[in-house]
């Protein structure tokens, strides 16, 4: 069967919380990789208002089996009431790229 990769998004705060989730992904080898971004400026609704702060981003490469774990941990320690947690398919790739994203996740 061939994996099918994703890559998962989300949004924290402080880079400490970034850097907690990229640690529990890659130690719990739900990753093989997390990207930290930041800052970026976040502006959403809340409680019927318009809101803007400062976040940091993370890119997480993972699989589609894995989602649901990812997804878990992430809720886990996440700080916000309702994290974003997203994932869009990745569709292609480098081959040898997305051989070792694979060969690092837990089987």
């Amino acid at each position: 069967m061939v994996e099918k990769n994703i890559q998962v998004v989300t949004t924290v705060g402080e880079r400490s919380d970034a850097e907690k989730i990229a640690r529990i992904l890659l130690e719990k080898r739900l990753a093989a990789c997390v990207q930290i971004v930041g800052p970026v400026t976040s502006s959403y609704w809340w409680r019927g208002r318009i809101e803007t702060e400062e976040e940091w981003l993370c890119f997480i490469k993972s699989s589609e089996s894995h989602y649901e774990d990812v997804e878990r941990a992430i809720k886990g320690i996440h700080p916000y009431e309702i994290p974003e947690v997203i994932a869009t398919p990745i569709i292609a790739g480098l081959p040898d790229y997305l051989m070792w994203l694979n060969g690092e996740l837990r089987k």
